[in-house]
């Protein structure tokens, strides 16, 4: 009989080299079929996946652990190669990433207590990964209870209150008031931060609260009814401010405003561009009549080619044409892939509208679409769609078509 795993992270969760004992190495394949070991250690500072907390990473012999999960109180140790049964390990964790996820994970702690006792709100979810961290809230919050508990909490990492991890006496238990997600049983590590928060949980978590550095949320929505967040703690939180710095300072210098107005001149710029648009727009509107008024009458299918005109300007360009001809009108512009190219014979992609003003161009349409391998439908009055041919073949199939 196996027995428990000693985790010898909730003793220490600074540990980051440790010995053990192999109990047992088992051959098995994982989901992708590929064989992988399975080793159960008499202990380990190796915290497993769970609790939304993602495993650590690191070594036993050198070995890579690419995986630990916990089962009935016993660790399981994901591994590339074997381990012999009794065999006295060496095992090292990936440090780096353990305190990250101290980091973050004490101050998610932070984050929801205060949660629970200003807005009496519950965490429902919580993940915590190598790169995100995301929290749900059973209710919603203004921008300006966002900004009050983020200034609650990080008040709570300059105060350097100890964090405290115990596990309590059954009678002590019951009597004491925590937060948690699901009902337990067994042994029940209780986190304390006084003051702040008191929480069931069984990760690594820093010592004091000033270890977390600096807490910041990132991003808010509505979730399922209530709010996700995703927040930031620690060297996450330094690492994103430099991201985030190094982008409006790039921003600061190509608009030529100073960093704290960067705002300001976005807000001109835009409106700048959405005048320049409008003009435009208004002006490819008289472009397109007067080139229609080139266009000769008749009632024979008629090739529009031009290289000028926008893809989002087909439709108005064949309202316009239709009312100028009686026959079926092909109106063929390059595609985006193509839109460099000048005026040319050479088989490339068109974007093309047909249309008519009393003859239905759905048949001629699947024909075209046929003949250059394309694709499209529409209306009785319109097609659109796309085709790749040169500009003469284009030509004579719509000249020679009865």
């Amino acid at each position: 009989m196996t027995t428990n795993t000693l985790k010898l992270y909730d003793e220490d969760s600074y540990l980051s080299d440790f010995s053990a004992t192999v109990i047992s190495c088992v051959e098995k394949p994982n989901s992708n079929q590929e064989i992988v070991y399975e080793v159960i250690l008499s202990a380990t500072a190796f915290f497993p996946e769970g609790g939304g907390q993602a495993s650590d990473t690191g070594t036993i012999n050198d070995i890579p652990v690419i995986d630990v999960q916990e089962k009935d109180e016993i660790i399981y140790h994901i591994l590339t190669s074997p381990l012999a049964e009794g065999e006295v390990i060496k095992g090292t964790i990936n440090r780096t990433r353990r305190f990250d996820f101290m980091q973050q994970h004490t101050g998610e702690h932070i984050l929801s207590g205060l949660v629970y006792k200003y807005f009496n709100y519950d965490n429902v979810g919580f993940h915590l990964g190598a790169d995100t961290v995301t929290v749900d809230f059973s209710g919603t919050f203004t921008e300006e209870d966002i900004r009050r508990i983020e200034e609650l909490a990080n008040e709570a990492v300059f105060q350097n209150i100890s964090v405290v991890a115990v596990y309590p006496e059954k009678e002590a238990l019951n009597s004491m008031s925590y937060r948690s997600k699901k009902e337990l049983s067994g042994a029940v590590r209780i986190v304390t931060i006084n003051g702040v928060d008191t929480c069931a949980c069984c990760a690594p978590h820093v010592k004091s609260t000033g270890e977390v550095g600096l807490i910041k949320i990132t991003t808010y929505q509505n979730y399922k009814g209530g709010t996700r967040l995703e927040i930031q703690c620690g060297k996450r939180a330094l690492t994103d401010y430099n991201k985030k710095e190094k982008n409006i300072q790039n921003i600061s210098v190509t608009l030529s405003a100073k960093i704290y107005e960067t705002d300001e001149a976005v807000k001109r710029l835009k409106e700048e561009k959405l005048s320049l648009e409008a003009k435009f727009t208004a002006l490819s509107a008289k472009l397109l009549s007067y080139k229609v008024v080139s266009i000769p009458s008749g009632d024979e299918p008629y090739a529009l080619f031009d290289f000028e005109t926008q893809d989002n300007q087909l439709r108005n360009y064949a309202n316009l044409v239709k009312e100028r001809r009686n026959g079926i009108v092909g109106i063929f512009i390059p595609s985006a892939k193509d839109s460099s190219i000048s005026e040319t014979d050479e088989a490339i992609e068109y974007r093309y509208v047909l249309c008519a003003k009393e003859i239905d161009v759905r048949q001629i349409g699947a024909e075209l679409n046929k003949a250059f391998q394309g694709r499209g439908g529409g209306s009785k009055e319109m097609v659109q769609g796309s085709i790749k041919g040169g500009r003469k073949d284009i030509e004579n199939f719509l000249k020679n078509y009865a």
